[in-house]
């Protein structure tokens, strides 16, 4: 897929209710958790989107722009959307939607190329990559022409991305890898614990 034509979008607007703070920000291996995801991004194309409502830190380049959901609460459907809006006012010429959630620090560029590589975008308007059969709909590649569907279902009440996903029709693809998880996700602070020791092992 040609990379021109797809925003990468980062989504960092959850509440980490689990974590008990913003979990973007906290420090892993002395490198806060955001920038683990944008340092695999950032060489790979030519703008970055953050989906974030609260002021951030985050890597520093001027191929990053941050903006806030167009409305709050809607959980990760609702950041796609923003994305997708985002990218439709300012005139762009994106096909593709890549997301990401911004709580993942063992995901690497060589996994999404490799996605990439077996994406076939005649098949289906969304794909999400799945590993031993668990579907990771967070790691997505969405067509921009959803965008008005996305809005009505959103308007009516959709929330679940998976149930979303499931009614518009996905295409999944599986991933393989041979270290770390890349889908390991810190929830909690236990989480966090476990990448620490990951990191120093």
């Amino acid at each position: 897929m040609d990379h021109n034509n797809i925003l990468p979008v980062v989504l960092a607007g959850g509440k980490s209710k689990r974590f008990g703070e913003d979990k973007s920000q906290v420090k892993l291996g002395g490198k806060i958790l955001i920038d683990y995801i944008l340092s695999e991004l950032i060489d790979e194309f030519n703008e970055i989107l953050i989906v974030a409502n609260d002021p951030i830190k985050h890597l520093s380049s001027n191929k990053i722009r941050k903006i806030k959901d167009f409305r709050k609460d809607l959980g990760p459907l609702g950041g796609i959307f923003t994305a997708m809006k985002w990218a439709k006012d300012k005139n762009k010429s994106y096909k593709w939607i890549a997301s990401f959630p911004s709580d993942t620090p063992f995901f690497k560029k060589n996994i999404l190329n490799n996605f990439f590589k077996k994406v076939n975008e005649k098949e289906s308007e969304l794909f999400f990559m799945t590993f031993n059969n668990k579907r990771h709909n967070i790691f997505g590649l969405w067509s921009t022409s959803l965008i008005d569907q996305l809005e009505k279902d959103l308007e009516n009440g959709s929330r679940k991305v998976e149930k979303w996903a499931n009614n518009i029709g996905v295409k999944t693809i599986n991933m393989s890898f041979e270290k770390e998880d890349p889908f390991f996700n810190i929830n909690t602070q236990e989480d966090l614990k476990k990448a620490n020791k990951i990191l120093n092992d």
